[in-house]
């Protein structure tokens, strides 16, 4: 292979020092090595877009390879190639002139070819009495050769990110035709629930989806997207068997009245003006309790929670249900305001309010205020916590609640 001092462009392009630095590499190529042109030049064409390079750029770099006599690209051999524009052009699919230009620059910059100016701007070889080439000038295919190993391991991952991107659509399709098929069966059957709100959750995270995802696109909603399904499935099994776990039937046996003493709706008043809790109000229907999501998912969205629970810990609806009664006093929520969110919402439904109040707890200026604001949407049947659980399950400790 040639291996001359480094030249600079002829004209007005400018030298700079990551010119300088390929034009070192393409001599320290390891002495014998070798390998097939097109092999190299389709794992350029994979790397394409981490490369900054354009499906035109690849005609160009096609054609430029065609010059080359050989199939292997060779340590030993002269590697540049000195077609004229006008013939590069013709093997470029009759590519317009500015246009090759263009794309012979994007191909320097990439670092897959290195400009080897003539005195004149000229390409040519000068051979020797013998007919060997003996100097060339045009474009240097050294580079090719030099970063094969690297062009490979990029390809590699090009085409793994592809596959892997492509799978994550496909779960993504069949986990939301799963999730809206389900859905669609609970309201035809009559399941017990509030199935309208799933829907809206769904519908939610279907509207997400940009028109052109990305990688990161798909994996968030598909991981939200799973989540919800496996809610669906679990609260339909539940009804299936008609049998909850003992934490569960302590969450149902304990829909209990206010009038018992020993209930934990029974709360220490904040004044003098609140002595006592508020008696129910008998105009008022019976709420059902929250069914839409498990416990483990309602201590993932509120992680804080647990820590006010029984011996600092949380292992049933009534566990979380007393630390919301902590939780309460703590952030200065009043036993009345409490009450009426324990009577709209339902008990189980108000301690996860509670418990997404203290999540976000820094960034809400009056904790009962919010409450109580949240039981009046909630009244006039404009809230509901499932997107509020599904927001902190996406965004815990990240942005600000989203009462909806």
């Amino acid at each position: 292979m040639q291996t001359g001092s480094v030249t600079t462009p002829f004209g007005r392009r400018s030298m700079t020092l990551a010119l300088v630095k390929r034009q070192v590499a393409t001599r320290e190529i390891k002495a014998g090595k070798s390998v097939e042109k097109w092999k190299v030049f389709r794992d350029a064409s994979e790397a394409r877009e981490a490369l900054g390079l354009q499906s035109s750029s690849l005609a160009v770099l096609d054609a430029l390879l065609s010059f080359y006599p050989e199939n292997e690209l060779r340590q030993e051999a002269q590697l540049v190639v000195f077609p004229s524009n006008a013939q590069l052009i013709l093997r470029a699919h009759g590519m317009a002139g500015a246009t090759l230009r263009r794309h012979l620059a994007l191909l320097v910059e990439s670092g897959l070819i290195v400009r080897k100016d003539s005195a004149n701007g000229k390409r040519f070889a000068r051979k020797n009495n013998a007919g060997e080439i003996e100097n060339a000038f045009g474009f240097d295919l050294s580079p090719m050769l030099a970063r094969s190993e690297e062009l490979a391991l990029i390809a590699q991952k090009v085409v793994a990110a592809r596959s892997a991107f492509r799978k994550a659509k496909e779960n993504l399709t069949i986990c939301r035709r799963d999730v809206r098929k389900l859905i669609s069966a609970a309201m035809e059957e009559g399941a017990e629930g509030d199935w309208l709100t799933i829907e809206a959750m769904y519908v939610e995270l279907v509207a997400r989806i940009p028109r052109s995802p990305t990688m990161e696109d798909v994996a968030g909603v598909l991981d939200e997207m799973e989540l919800l399904r496996d809610e669906i499935i679990n609260r339909l099994e539940d009804q299936q068997n008609s049998q909850f776990s003992s934490t569960n039937d302590a969450q149902f046996e304990q829909h209990i009245q206010n009038s018992n003493p020993e209930s934990i709706y029974e709360f220490e008043p904040s004044s003098e003006k609140e002595q006592g809790v508020k008696p129910s109000k008998p105009d008022k229907p019976k709420v059902e309790p929250l069914k839409a999501f498990s416990l483990g998912v309602v201590l993932k969205a509120c992680q804080q929670l647990a820590d006010y629970g029984p011996g600092g810990a949380v292992g049933s609806w009534r566990d979380l249900m007393s630390a919301a009664v902590v939780v309460r006093s703590m952030l200065g929520i009043s036993p009345s305001a409490y009450q009426d969110a324990c009577e709209v919402m339902g008990p189980e439904n108000a301690a996860v309010a509670v418990g997404c109040i203290l999540e976000r707890a820094n960034l809400i200026n009056s904790p009962g205020g919010y409450l109580r604001d949240l039981t009046r949407r909630a009244e006039r049947d404009e809230f509901s916590l499932g997107p509020v659980i599904m927001a902190l399950l996406r965004n815990n400790g990240g942005r600000l609640l989203q009462a909806v």
